[in-house]
């Protein structure tokens, strides 16, 4: 039986159903910076419920994903503690909006490896086994072996969670698109600093009948992973002897 998901603008995948064996959840940033009290997004003064909202879809397509037997990968964005990996273009306009990456925050410098800031939030946090991506901008291929994970994984599907949706999670996703992924945005699992942008995004993975992939609630999501875990064969017993 095919497993498909009913996703905007067309049913997902294209090639008619979910090859378990080579799909992966790519979890985009869940940081205590985008997404906790104190963080980057907090001390840039954006309402914080736009991204932790999120949390919840987010964690219901992980556990879903780790018992359907998804590969699981998470990524972090943030710079090494000497900041020599960090532009100058960014470093100047996180300054702008007075939250300058590198400087000490309520978690420790802001965007910084190693820090308080940089880490997942326990509600997202990675299995032993479960790749993280640390990168240092806004796409998960940049300067990462993001690529070689997943060619060395066998992996042709993806599906995304993660904030935030215009920025770090579009920016991985027409990545991935240009690299032949078939490429999923979990809608509900993925948020943005505003709300617009938010909508908007998910609106232009729409365009040209799916520019660079597709989008669907976690309700859906959840309901084909779940269908993917109940056909997996259950163990057989094992014949006695004598």
């Amino acid at each position: 039986m095919s497993i498909t998901i009913d996703a905007t603008p067309y049913v997902w995948p294209y090639d008619g159903d979910i090859p378990v064996g080579h799909t992966a959840l790519i979890n985009i940033d869940w940081q205590v910076d985008f997404c906790g009290e104190g963080g980057y997004v907090d001390a840039m003064g954006y309402d914080l419920s736009l991204t932790r909202t999120p949390l919840g879809p987010a964690q219901r397509v992980l556990n879903a994903a780790r018992d359907a037997g998804l590969f699981v990968l998470h990524t972090r964005e943030g710079h090494r503690p000497d900041l020599s990996d960090l532009p100058a273009n960014k470093r100047w306009r996180s300054a702008q909006i007075g939250a300058e990456i590198g400087s000490l925050g309520p978690c420790g410098r802001i965007l910084t490896r190693g820090e308080p800031g940089w880490e997942l939030v326990p509600e997202m946090a990675p299995l032993p086994g479960e790749p993280v991506i640390d990168k240092p901008g806004k796409g998960s291929f940049y300067a990462t072996d993001l690529e070689l994970v997943l060619k060395s994984n066998n992996i042709t599907h993806i599906i995304f969670t993660g904030i935030t949706t215009d920025v770090c999670v579009h920016t991985t996703m027409r990545d991935a698109n240009d690299r032949g992924y078939e490429c999923l945005v979990v809608s509900d699992a993925t948020g943005a600093t505003d709300y617009a942008n938010h909508l908007a995004a998910l609106n232009m993975i729409t365009m040209q009948g799916g520019v660079f992939g597709a989008h669907a609630p976690s309700t859906a999501v959840v309901a084909a992973l779940e269908a993917m875990w109940a056909r997996v064969p259950a163990p057989s017993e094992p014949v006695p002897v004598g």
